[in-house]
């Protein structure tokens, strides 16, 4: 996530809907992030049932599979207004399971 926070830096939307290789890289970008979401497993979902797991797998697949149809300003928006707070709540998940692990609670 952070990757599509650096990549879009401050860019407003309208350069953004003009650059044909940011716009790339990022679509590249929320496909990535759905499939690492993919991964988590159940147990952890069930656990951090606040993070909107099913919607960040589900803009993956609109991504990969309507890409001539996808609205960029969708992709804009998750990435410019989304990624951030959901880069925190995973920061945090990480940090919670990373403790678990260590067996320190």
């Amino acid at each position: 996530m952070d990757i599509g926070i650096e990549l879009l830096g401050n860019t407003d939307q309208d350069v953004f809907l003009k650059d044909e290789k940011l716009k790339r890289a990022l679509g590249m970008t929320c496909i990535n992030v759905g499939e690492l979401v993919k991964v988590v497993t159940e147990d952890t979902r069930e656990q951090y049932k606040d993070f909107p797991w099913k919607a960040v797998a589900g803009m993956r697949d609109i991504t990969a599979h309507r890409y001539q149809t996808l609205r960029m300003e969708d992709v804009y928006n998750t990435i410019h207004y989304e990624y951030p707070k959901l880069r925190d709540i995973l920061v945090d998940i990480i940090s919670k399971v990373d403790e678990e692990d260590k067996g320190i609670s």
